[in-house]
């Protein structure tokens, strides 16, 4: 690849790549993020270069294989463009009557999504119910762009941000644009962005100053930032690179966790291909403005998410939080000013500058503009990445989007904000998504988890699993969060085998006040939300455990008997799943469960097709 030495250089290139494209050639999308690939998204793109070469249709058939698409239940699947035609589920097998079919410019009724609440087949991505209620701009650039190839990005107008910027020569400009725009950190606490940029482009810059990309997404079930990566690592680099001219930032970092193999191959070949055409390094397109971006892998330490402990993390010593002020933007990595932003942040950045403020801020509420992505796992019908627009209500995501319970039982809860989030019960579903309404409902935005729960959920277990989770990630520097963690979970360990007594619920509260008060940094401050949310909306759970000696859902097993009642038609198959051999009976008859033996696994309930298998 050439090295463009001039912003007119490029402009020509990436005119030539903009006329090149075709968009009226049938072309096969194929998403192949992680879960893509998990699926089986590499065999159907083996077997679309096959039939494609096969049949000699090079010219009249295009194959693009790009990032998620966020409709994750449905992978691997196929997106034929331009009529949007979306294949979901598909086999290897069929990749040979889909060319056919795109060649001859058919649609093929059979492999087309069914529509689960009307049983009609949809033809257009757009018309599935998934897709119909979200507003997408992050997500719908990971449909055009191909991650391992830059030509992708600059024919779909990518860095002409950039380019905007470095040719305008006014690095206010590029600040009161971002303010304007009203965008808040997507990471967490949602911090004014302009702002934290102002403050850094106010630092002295004698001694340099860097950006980075906060890509540390360590929540159960989160994984927007690493699609984001997969699927579309330049929209990163262009928002940094805009970041830096606007900032007087001269290295940039993009800290990443280890764990995500994928989304750090594309970003390294990303990075590569950026500076080799002359986007990133020394006198980026001839000017004199230079700005370096590496790479750094985590370990997946939870507590890295910190942004004082990912600072330390970066400087090659224990991710542990420091204590504020003084705050990264007067002295961060090496002592130097330090602006850290996640990875949704970033991506929003070009289209800031590309659109304007005023077209981002028209997006969503008041103090709450643009777009979110949030992953919606757990009790769902419909699971993967979903973005809305700021304000969007809770249920339209659940139940339009999400197209509700997976299951039989009713939808029972949402916790947003991963594990330092909280659970908001189903009759509080109007509320609308933005990060002073969550707040004041005992929750945080976070980075964008949405786990969802049923009535087959207890709420104390739930409380108890996350607590596990944050008392093993705390750093363990300060006392409050070392020992508060640990205790709360004793606490809820003892009620969930109903040992507890309202005392030590008492105390369970009055210990989230304190750990939350008086921790050192987020993780500490966010720890309690699952146990002070979950206490507020069902407290009644927690008594039922304590007063009661039962759990309602059916979960602690300390609490809980299985039995098999008279619709039990004898087919045997919980004979023979049983571990323990605790259940005994002659085929076509009545069994029965051997109290002593059982270990309350719950195996039996999963395959018994009759429904005979109850929990008391």
């Amino acid at each position: 690849m050439k090295r463009l030495t001039s912003i007119g250089e490029f402009a020509a290139f990436q005119n030539r790549l903009s006329a090149a494209r075709s968009p009226h050639i049938p072309t096969l999308v194929i998403p192949a993020g992680a879960c893509g690939q998990a699926s089986g998204a590499n065999e159907l793109i083996r077997a679309a270069k096959r039939e494609i070469g096969h049949r000699q249709l090079e010219g009249r058939i295009r194959l693009r294989v790009t990032g998620c698409h966020g409709f994750c239940e449905m992978e691997p699947s196929v997106l034929v463009e331009p009529d949007r035609t979306f294949y979901p589920r598909v086999k290897p097998g069929a990749m040979a009557r889909i060319v056919e079919a795109t060649a001859s410019g058919q649609v093929l009724g059979d492999l087309l999504f069914t529509d689960p609440a009307t049983g009609v087949r949809v033809q257009k991505q757009d018309d599935v119910p998934f897709f119909r209620g979200q507003t997408r701009t992050l997500l719908s650039h990971m449909e055009t762009t191909d991650p391992l190839r830059i030509e992708s990005y600059v024919a779909n107008g990518g860095y002409s941000a950039a380019i905007k910027v470095v040719e305008r020569r006014d690095p206010r400009w590029v600040v009161n644009e971002v303010k304007a725009s009203g965008l808040r950190g997507r990471g967490g606490a949602g911090f004014p962005t302009g702002l934290k940029w102002e403050r850094l482009a106010q630092q002295r810059d004698g001694k340099g100053k860097f950006l980075v990309c906060n890509a540390d997404e360590g929540d159960p079930g989160a994984y927007m930032d690493r699609s984001v990566l997969e699927g579309n690592p330049h929209s990163i680099i262009e928002g940094m690179i805009i970041g830096a001219y606007a900032t007087g930032a001269d290295t940039g970092i993009i800290y990443v966790r280890n764990e995500y193999p994928l989304a750090v191959k594309h970003l390294s070949i990303a990075l590569a291909q950026a500076r080799e055409l002359g986007l990133v390094g020394r006198s980026i397109l001839g000017t004199n403005f230079s700005f370096e971006i590496d790479l750094v892998k985590g370990a997946g330490a939870f507590v890295c998410g910190e942004e004082t402990a990912l600072i330390r993390s970066i400087e090659g010593k224990m991710g542990e939080p420091r204590q504020r002020p003084p705050f990264p933007i007067e002295r961060g990595i090496d002592g130097k000013p330090t602006a850290i932003n996640n990875v949704e942040t970033w991506a929003n950045i070009p289209l800031i500058l590309r659109n304007g403020a005023e077209a981002f801020a028209r997006t969503g509420t008041p103090g709450n503009s643009g777009t979110k992505i949030f992953s919606l796992v757990g009790k769902i019908r419909n699971t993967g990445l979903v973005e809305v627009t700021m304000g969007a209500a809770i249920q339209s995501i659940i139940h339009d989007i999400g197209g509700g319970p997976s299951g039989k039982a009713r939808i029972k809860a949402v916790q947003t904000g991963g594990p330092s989030g909280g659970c908001i019960p189903a009759e509080r579903f109007d509320l609308p998504i933005d990060y002073d309404s969550l707040a004041k409902a005992g929750s945080i935005m976070g980075s964008g988890g949405m786990i969802v729960m049923d009535e087959n959920t207890c709420m104390v277990d739930i409380a108890k699993y996350f607590m596990s989770f944050l008392k093993d990630e705390s750093c363990g520097k300060c006392f409050p969060c070392r020992k508060g963690t640990q205790r709360m979970h004793e606490i809820l360990e003892d009620i969930s085998k109903g040992q507890g007594t309202r005392e030590q619920l008492e105390l369970l509260e009055e210990l989230a006040g304190a750990v939350k008060d008086t921790t050192m940094c987020g993780l500490g401050q966010t720890a309690p939300n699952p146990v002070l949310s979950t206490l507020h909306y069902f407290r009644r759970e927690y008594l039922d455990h304590i007063e009661r000696k039962r759990c309602p859902a059916g979960v602690c097993r300390d609490l809980i008997s299985f039995s098999i009642g008279e619709t039990c038609d004898g087919c045997h198959a919980c004979v023979q799943v049983c571990p323990e051999g605790a259940i005994a009976g002659k085929k076509k008859q009545r069994h029965v469960i051997d109290p002593v033996k059982c270990v309350k696994c719950g195996a039996c309930q999963s395959v018994c097709k009759s429904e005979a298998v109850f929990v008391a």
